[in-house]
């Protein structure tokens, strides 16, 4: 389904080069201060113009459309709209029978019988996440004094980040990267044991942003290669203060109050101007397929600010269910 959370659930609408793509917050605590200037320094962040990312040109006003009234959320659903008015679907006519390697073209046929939308990867395009990023803006208003800050940390395995995307674009291909994102300050026992941990939540949410193929916490894979007593964190006081944080600040599926830090793997992007084998579905035949249209070299590039949201839409959930957000601004 396209809906995630408990008290505060978020949903995701729309396509790539449909009318527009939206998110719909239900479960905003009322009076919560809101208005349409808020979004834009984190859409900004988000917006492409960089090199290295696509050329498509979307203003990505947000209009609420329901859910305030006078400047303050209602406590009625908001729905944040966006209109899509850079389209271009020319480019994408061939792929409906010439899936692209690596995108969801292929399974996404297959899965809805070719009723998807092909256009810009449809509902499975990473445009989508502009309604995640405005929802991340309403979970970050919420979250008050807690800060969330994700940033790109290499790309191509390389540090020097624009090297890695003008070689990139110089083979016309792709790179992908690390993001690494820290929150704090969190109360220790946000989350469950198990199933609701607060990294299979987090984990959750994150793995639905596109691209997104692998989630560490901490030390994450690198603990593997260490014995106890070098990741141990040794508790300093009663508080749960640590000497170190190599567990990333969760143990046992909860928050222990230190910083929550993770790292996600991005894949590069599928849409390269490089050819590549597929296959055309209508003969079946192996086909070479240079992808047209307008793609970021390094979708990464634009991942940090699309992180923060999801992470903050999680905290902030767990912070309801923990009673540690007003239901009711003033």
């Amino acid at each position: 389904m396209n809906s995630f959370g408990r008290l505060l659930r978020v949903s995701i609408l729309g396509e790539s080069h449909g009318s527009g793509l939206g998110v719909v917050i239900d479960g905003c605590p009322a009076g919560l201060p809101l208005a349409p200037e808020d979004f834009e320094p984190d859409l900004a962040r988000r917006r492409a113009g960089a090199k290295g990312t696509t050329p498509r040109r979307e203003a990505d006003v947000p209009r609420l459309k329901t859910g305030t009234l006078n400047g303050r959320a209602t406590g009625a659903p908001l729905l944040v709209w966006f209109d899509n008015e850079d389209v271009r679907s020319a480019a994408y006519d061939k792929l409906a029978d010439t899936p692209r390697p690596g995108h969801a073209d292929l399974v996404g046929r297959q899965k809805f019988g070719g009723f998807n939308d092909p256009r810009g990867g449809g509902h499975f395009s990473g445009r989508l996440t502009a309604g995640l990023v405005a929802a991340g803006v309403v979970a970050k208003r919420l979250l008050g004094e807690v800060k969330v800050q994700a940033r790109l940390t290499e790309a191509g395995g390389l540090s020097d980040i624009d090297r890695a995307v003008q070689e990139a674009l110089a083979a016309k291909d792709s790179v992908g990267g690390f993001v690494e994102c820290r929150a704090s300050p969190l109360p220790a026992g946000l989350g469950e044991p198990f199933f609701d941990s607060a990294e299979s939540l987090l984990a959750h949410l994150i793995f639905a942003i596109p691209a997104i193929k692998g989630v560490e916490f901490g030390d994450g894979f690198e603990a593997s290669r260490r014995r106890g007593s070098e990741v141990n964190d040794e508790i300093l006081d009663a508080a749960g203060r640590t000497r170190s944080n190599h567990a990333g600040g969760i143990n046992g599926g909860l928050t222990n109050g230190n910083e929550l830090v993770l790292r996600v793997a991005v894949k590069p992007t599928s849409s390269i101007s490089r050819a590549q084998r597929t296959v055309n579905l209508k003969t079946g035949e192996s086909v070479e397929l240079a992808v047209g249209g307008r793609h970021d070299a390094c979708i990464a590039l634009r991942v940090p600010v699309v992180l923060e949201a999801a992470v903050a839409l999680v905290l902030c959930d767990l912070m309801l269910l923990e009673g540690r957000i007003p239901r009711v601004w003033r």
